[in-house]
């Protein structure tokens, strides 16, 4: 009988192959005080309870328990939780009102646990489509006093209903300017670029890359001292590193490259990115241990532990990438973070069985599955209930 960390795994040409999970050492998720030289945030999932009786193409059902204790798990790594962004599928499934119990919930426990927290504010309670900028100007306001008034830190998110409302960079610069001015702690914006939601194609007011970095350039020289800094989610690197060298004394570039993350985060003799990451949820040890490196000066280590992590990366990430969130909820599935695969709005079929096959044989090659055996018992059954015969 085979048994232990045996899967058969599907290919793209249509073979099945049989891997053995174990053979790489899995990063230990050791308990760690805050990185000194860096920043680091993880944008976290949201668990649904799978077993509540809704519709869940439609209806919202979070597991707070599981959730809460995951937000704790990251924390106990020394990294901060990135609060209500798209990988807990803000703009994707989660609905505003479950969104200001998330984040009401993280803070209360952040302030037990002495976690370090950022929260999204968007413009989600809006319906769908274009709205007068007052009106887009007063939900974010909304959002961002919800959030200033439980002792949270803002993280501006991109408004699909201001890219569907504003007529040039003039509207963006209207809106921005008024929230930050607002704003009374200092905020993180956030540049997420249309790979992550189409709907967000030319926003800044400018379709060509180089006009909209001018826009956000000049948008944070106007504002900043209320800006900590900026998220950066465009995947190309070197766009990255040209607007962090343009940024003000004072305002840092957080990385949302999930392709491009160890060298942007190590940086260069000019400076270097923060991180606030997707990837940082499923690799959540890697990444503590690899930043631990880096606070000691040891940069060989801290390339050792991230360079496994970057395939599964890039293939979590890849087209469509706002996808990206099924990969991670299945990878927190077989760490053993939560006992089920179910997504808000049935997201859990958003990539193929062969996508997370292979999700799976880079998790492990990336030492990011903690217990091998209990991880290949469920994509074994997971596999199986898809048709692909399993080890007996």
């Amino acid at each position: 009988m085979t048994t232990g960390a045996s899967v058969n795994v599907p290919n793209a040409d249509g073979t099945v192959a049989r891997v053995m999970l174990g053979t790489h050492p899995s990063v230990p998720a050791v308990v760690r005080a805050p990185a000194t030289s860096r920043r680091a945030y993880a944008a976290a999932h949201v668990v649904v309870d799978a077993l509540a009786d809704v519709d869940p193409m439609r209806d919202v059902a979070v597991d707070w328990d599981t959730t809460m204790a995951f937000r704790s798990h990251l924390w106990r790594l020394g990294l901060g939780v990135a609060e209500a962004m798209d990988t807990a599928q803000r703009g994707q499934g989660i609905s505003y009102p479950v969104v200001r119990q998330l984040i009401e919930r993280t803070l209360e426990a952040a302030r037990s646990a002495g976690g370090e927290v950022v929260c999204g504010i968007v413009t989600d309670q809006l319906a769908p489509g274009v709205h007068p900028l007052a009106r887009i100007t007063e939900a974010y306001l909304e959002q961002l006093e919800h959030v200033e008034s439980r002792g949270g830190r803002a993280v501006m998110m991109c408004s699909r209903n201001l890219a569907a409302s504003a007529t040039g960079p003039d509207d963006y610069h209207e809106v921005y300017g008024a929230v930050l001015t607002a704003a009374r702690r200092p905020v993180v914006l956030h540049w997420l670029g249309p790979m992550f939601d189409p709907q967000l194609d030319g926003y800044w007011g400018a379709l060509e890359i180089d006009r909209a970095m001018d826009e956000v350039v000049a948008v944070i020289a106007t504002h900043a001292a209320r800006i900590d800094g900026i998220k950066v989610s465009l995947l190309d690197a070197g766009l990255e590193v040209a607007l962090r060298r343009r940024l003000p004394e004072g305002v840092s570039c957080y990385t949302g490259d999930d392709f491009n993350y160890p060298e942007l985060v190590r940086g260069d003799e000019l400076g270097h990115s923060d991180a606030l990451l997707g990837i940082f949820d499923p690799i959540a040890p890697a990444a503590a241990a690899a930043l631990a490196a880096l606070d000691e000066g040891d940069v060989a280590e801290y390339d050792r532990v991230l360079a496994p992590t970057v395939p599964l990366s890039r293939h979590l990430f890849a087209a469509p990438t706002f996808h990206y969130k099924t990969g991670i909820v299945f990878l927190a599935y077989l760490a053993g973070h939560q006992d089920h695969f179910r997504m808000l709005g049935g997201q859990e079929s958003a990539r193929s069985v062969v996508h997370l096959a292979r999700a799976l044989v880079l998790a492990d090659a990336a030492g990011v599955l903690p217990d091998t055996e209990r991880a290949a018992a469920r994509a074994r059954t997971f596999l199986a209930l898809a048709g692909v015969a399993q080890p007996s």
